[in-house]
């Protein structure tokens, strides 16, 4: 691929040189500041070869290309009339974002950064309660023993406690200390001011308390810990350095928890009860004309990032319903994609896009649909419009047999059908009909509108192998012909980091999440270095220290990045140990970070640790490990 054309293609598509404020890259991504996003073609970027997707993050425009991204910087930049510093770029990229960032995105990326992280916490819970439901309903177990009350509070802790665990997650995207959020919730959820508030009498020096239950809340604790934020900050800067353990904590919390019980709560108790209130009855007046909306306009609020505005009102309706209409609607709407690529896949004569449809349609229906909307559906266009029509379609049959989600999983597919279980068991049976609907519609749709590919058509046979992706500006020659000459082989890939194991979906960033970069696991660290996982060559290492690129010596590439938009730390609590071109072994020390200086700064420091080049192999196989240690098999790349 001519790198030196795709800058100039991207310099185009986002709108010239006159358009661009500021412009940088980071392991895998190009990041503009753009004067103006709109004058960005972001259709054609993403069709564009090169290119792996396209990103709008707080204001920040981002140009997905992968290993590639130092020369392509480089050769855009080569291409500008005036050449920016890095360093200069890096400094007030960082500052033109926050400046630029309007509210709505702000408030998306607020929402989204709390509830990502409790979402296992509730699946969880949320897929108990089900299983309990379950045995229930066909006579298994009785809701009268002790099992049943001990399985119920295993699924109900998670959701009564729910203060408690938005507290943490909040005060952590804030900034501000958890434990004194944690400390917070559970103060007005004490069981004492519980029966306080109950008997609708109560005052605090002489103020009256406003009654309100703060039990399975959202909106209430969100609001409460914002202003604690602030509260905190300011008392921990007027405070001496040894009297801050003692002060802050303790003045925070005797403003925070009256305060929150006279005015921040109830305000949030109405607000909660007001979203989850007015949607319920939305769809029991406007139930078929609500739910095609919804269904058919879901793709495009995941597009946009708007999906994450509904969070706490699908929280909020769980929690105080026991049910949720919407979710139903993000199965339609997901299952839809899904179909759309299958119906691209019969039509097409080319084989590639065959064999890509069919791929990415199977990911759709199991939940991730960013693969087959970015890489197949938008870019023919008519089946994106038939992805909508099919997610309408289902929607509206949806909304006449009252459909319901009564847990909440993670990805929304097929995976997901534990969610429409109740003891009636039509409600299992019309969702599943409600996404056989959505997948036939969206397929039939695609293949009767058709669409416009390139004529010459191939076979999947004859699809010649992806081009082998060229390592970037950093890479050592020995690195390169290593990559070239060898032939993959299976991949042991050993952990890199002591922490907590987790899934790529749960990754804030959808270039990880979607696996657009490619497949593995990511590493919550609970230490600060990171080893090699592999016996091989470090071919890259990012001027920003948190992101290390390493190809091993049987052919795979990999990324080890650490944090997620730790680039805008410019370097900052990260210290490399080794130099590109170094060669290393598995437990050779690549980086040493501050963790809880990043953490604090308000970035999570969750670890991607995935292979590039997975057209070379066929499937990635866990370890199973849950907690890992360095040096310990965390995945195998199957050849």
């Amino acid at each position: 691929m001519d790198k030196q054309q795709l800058s100039k293609d991207i310099l185009k598509l986002v709108g010239g040189e006159e358009n661009i404020d500021q412009v940088t890259h980071c392991m895998t991504r190009l990041r503009f500041n753009l004067n103006d996003n709109k004058k960005a073609d972001k259709a054609t970027l993403k069709n564009t070869p090169g290119v792996m997707g396209v990103m709008e993050n707080g204001g920040q425009f981002q140009v997905i290309i992968g290993n590639d991204v130092p020369v392509v910087y480089n050769a855009l930049v080569g291409n500008m009339s005036k050449s920016p510093n890095a360093d200069a770029v890096s400094t007030s990229a960082s500052t033109g974002e926050k400046k630029k960032r309007n509210p709505v995105s702000a408030l998306f990326d607020f929402i989204s950064g709390i509830f990502t992280p409790i979402l296992p916490a509730i699946t969880g819970a949320g897929m108990i309660k089900g299983i309990v439901a379950i045995l229930v309903a066909v006579g298994w177990l009785s809701d009268t023993s002790s099992t049943y009350i001990i399985l119920s509070a295993i699924g109900d802790g998670a959701f009564y406690f729910l203060p408690i665990i938005l507290a943490i997650s909040a005060a952590r995207k804030l900034g501000s200390n958890m434990y004194i959020a944690a400390a917070l919730a559970a103060g007005i959820m004490h069981p004492t001011i519980t029966a306080l508030l109950a008997n609708g009498d109560t005052t605090f020096v002489g103020i009256k308390v406003i009654a309100a239950t703060y039990s399975s809340t959202v909106i209430p604790i969100i609001l409460a810990i914002w202003i604690a934020s602030y509260v905190e900050k300011a008392v921990d800067r007027v405070t001496h350095a040894s009297l801050k353990l003692l002060i802050v904590p303790t003045v925070t919390l005797l403003i925070m928890v009256p305060l929150t019980l006279m005015t921040v709560g109830p305000l949030g108790t109405v607000l909660g009860n007001g979203l989850s209130g007015g949607i319920s009855w939305l769809f029991d007046n406007m139930s078929i004309f609500a739910s095609i909306l919804i269904g058919g306009t879901m793709s495009l609020l995941i597009i946009t990032g708007m999906h994450y505005a509904l969070l706490p009102i699908i929280v909020g309706s769980m929690t105080s319903l026991g049910y949720d209409f919407i979710i139903p609607l993000m199965f339609a709407a997901n299952l839809a994609q899904g179909g759309a690529a299958f119906g691209v896949g019969l039509r097409s004569k080319n084989g590639k896009t065959k064999s890509l449809a069919y791929s990415t349609g199977l990911t759709a229906i199991m939940g991730i649909t960013e693969p087959a909307m970015y890489g197949i559906n938008m870019k023919f266009k008519k089946p994106f419009i038939a992805a909508l029509i099919g997610g309408a379609v289902a929607g509206g049959f949806m909304g006449i047999v009252n459909v319901k989600a009564y847990v909440l999983t993670g990805l929304v597919g097929l995976p997901s059908i534990a969610a429409f279980i109740s003891p009636a068991i039509s409600t299992l049976l019309y969702a599943l009909a409600g996404g056989l609907i959505a997948i036939v519609a969206a397929a039939v749709l695609t293949y009767i509108l058709g669409f416009q590919e390139d004529n010459a058509p191939q076979s999947a046979e004859a699809t010649p192998a992806a081009e082998p992706t060229t390592p970037a500006a950093t890479t050592s020659a020995s690195a390169v012909t290593a990559v070239e000459e060898t032939k993959a082989l299976d991949q042991d890939v050993f952990s890199p980091i002591t922490g907590e194991v987790k899934s790529l979906s749960e990754v804030p960033d959808p270039a990880f999440s979607e696996e657009i970069m490619g497949k593995g696991f990511a590493i919550q660290p609970s230490e600060g270095r990171v080893v090699s996982p592999i016996n091989g060559t470090v071919f890259s290492l990012s001027k920003s220290g948190h992101a290390i690129g390493l190809v091993s010596d049987d052919g795979a590439e990999m990324l080890i990045h650490i944090g997620i938009d730790t680039v805008k730390l410019k370097g900052q609590f990260f210290s490399p140990k080794v130099q590109a071109g170094a060669k290393v072994a598995v437990g050779d020390v690549l980086m040493e970070f501050d963790r809880e200086e990043i953490e604090k700064a308000g970035y999570t420091t969750i670890t991607p640790v995935i292979i590039t080049n997975m057209h070379q192999y066929n499937s990635i196989e866990s370890a199973g490990r849950t907690t890992i240690k360095e040096k310990e098999l965390l995945f195998t790349a199957k050849a």
